[in-house]
């Protein structure tokens, strides 16, 4: 079950501007697909249902690939789409943060059809990553964008766009990146404060899944630099994964151990990550 990896590049950090992949020790195998289509990708998901990987591209359109690394579903270009990260969400249907637009969108999952704001366009002021936990709520990472602008909060709305005001968080170090729901039910986030700052303080925070308090914060050992972390996955052995800046470094999550860096590639730029069986 080889690692996928999703590298920016321009303006998202001068990376590989592609999809790459890495077996279970770590080793690059190169780019899991050269299709022109996916160009500076963001987020991505894995329907194990039937097996293809939705990626979401910068070139502003979400493509599936088969195992292959072949394009098997497009939505084709959709014109100011600007996507972040993506989810499938308890109906089946494949989510997107659209950063632009300040919302989520659902996408049907053959992708024949544009996406339905779940939330209201600008509810949140940059999403940057969002998960489904239990009770259907929908919890969304609102953080600052490129330019410094809005705030670094975790939001929780209701299926129907409703935001959850009873569930709040209070954490001034917090400058949230991505965002996963944790085997206990509890949000994790990957945080970097003060964002884009050579010296931020890079960790993975988790919150309470009941009201939203501060539970922990797992850092990095010695073994991993930890810089500029994105996108959060655990993988088939239970292990957290962060990818990050050059690396993709792993946690035991019961412990909160950092198990140092599975991967090591100059220019990694992650973005996001998925195990494809």
């Amino acid at each position: 079950m080889p690692l996928i990896v999703t590298s920016a590049a321009g303006a998202n950090g001068k990376g590989y501007g592609s999809l790459l992949a890495f077996d279970r020790a770590g080793r690059p195998l190169g780019a899991f697909s050269n299709d022109s289509r996916i160009a500076d990708p963001r987020g991505l998901a894995v329907d194990r249902r039937n097996k293809l990987l939705f990626v979401n591209s910068g070139a502003d359109r979400i493509v599936a690939l088969d195992r292959e690394g072949t394009v098997v579903r497009d939505t084709g270009p959709i014109d100011g789409m600007n996507p972040g990260g993506g989810n499938f969400g308890p109906d089946g249907r494949y989510y997107v943060g659209l950063r632009s637009a300040r919302t989520v969108a659902a996408f049907p999952a053959g992708l024949e059809a544009l996406g339905e704001p779940i939330v209201p366009p600008g509810a949140v002021s940059f999403p940057r990553g969002f998960a489904f936990g239990s009770g259907d709520r929908l919890f969304v990472a609102s953080a600052r964008d490129p330019d410094g602008a809005g705030d670094d909060s975790i939001v929780a709305f209701a299926l129907n766009g409703e935001i959850q005001r009873s569930w709040a968080v209070n954490d001034p170090a917090l400058s949230p990146l991505d965002l996963a729901i944790a085997p206990n039910g509890n949000i994790i986030v990957s945080s970097e404060r003060p964002f884009g700052a050579p010296d931020a303080v890079t960790s993975i925070r988790e919150y309470d899944l009941a009201d939203g308090h501060l539970v922990r914060v797992l850092t990095p050992s010695t073994s991993a630099k930890f810089r500029r972390p994105r996108g959060l996955r655990f993988g088939p052995d239970g292990i957290l994964y962060c990818v990050a800046r050059d690396e993709v470094v792993a946690f035991d999550f019961p412990s909160g151990e950092c198990l140092g860096a599975v991967v090591r590639l100059p220019r990694l730029n992650g973005q996001a990550l998925a195990f494809f069986p």
